[in-house]
């Protein structure tokens, strides 16, 4: 049987899950891992709130579990919206590595620069950014945490959302002391590259990072230490 990682889009937006799964290109190679992006339809347009985190968990296990025990079965799971909602509940759900984008992205930010700064999409997400960069005792190397001030549903308006993402982008750069960024939102796949050219600095699609992290994991065997209760 072949190798397959499953990547979940907690939000019920198919176009999301679209703009992942476009991004995955550069990831998918003859002898690599499927990698198939899923939607889960029990999900809000966007998880914009802490309720809306909240609010996912169960029904993201539920289908990480439904998943690894299908005939097609899965060798990796990476949860795709940058609030890692149910991140560790997941890895109690399954033996099978689960990778969190907003945690991939983070730690490849840290190989690429001193200091990340993230474009968010909204300022009610930029708490929750925060909160969890102090939970990983990283905040020595957060440079800023800036919005667009639109969200998920709107990340199709290309040369607004481009137009928003650039500035913020600069902002961090030359006010906050950025030297890589991290696009905080999985609905943004579409912008890294052209980010990144105008910018000049490495800006990281965290989908992208996670799955990268995902096929080592995969090629490597690595399990991870699920504590069966």
């Amino acid at each position: 049987m072949s190798e397959r990682i499953v990547v979940i889009n907690p939000n019920s937006s198919v176009d999301v899950t679209a703009g992942i799964d476009k991004a995955m290109a550069p990831l998918r190679f003859a002898d690599g891992p499927a990698i198939e992006c899923l939607t889960l339809a029990e999900g809000p347009p966007g998880i914009e709130t802490q309720r809306h985190v909240d609010g996912v968990v169960g029904p993201l296990c539920q289908m990480i579990e439904r998943e690894d025990n299908s005939a097609a079965g899965a060798d990796a799971f990476v949860v795709a919206c940058f609030s890692d909602p149910g991140l560790h509940s997941a890895r109690e759900t399954t033996s099978r590595p689960v990778m969190g984008i907003s945690e991939s992205g983070i730690t490849t930010a840290l190989t690429l620069g001193e200091r990340f700064g993230i474009i968010a999409i909204l300022p009610a997400g930029v708490a929750r950014h925060k909160r969890y960069i102090r939970q990983m005792g990283l905040e020595g190397r957060l440079a800023g945490d800036r919005p667009i001030g639109i969200g998920v549903t709107g990340l199709g308006a290309e040369d607004e959302v481009e137009g928003r993402m650039t500035a913020v982008g600069q902002q961090l750069i030359e006010e906050d002391g950025a030297d890589v960024l991290i696009m905080g939102c999985a609905g943004m796949a579409r912008y890294r590259g052209r980010l990144e050219d105008t910018l000049g600095v490495p800006v990281i699609d965290p989908s992208q990072a996670a799955v990268a992290q995902a096929i080592a994991a995969v090629r490597l065997g690595y399990r991870n230490n699920k504590t069966n209760i």
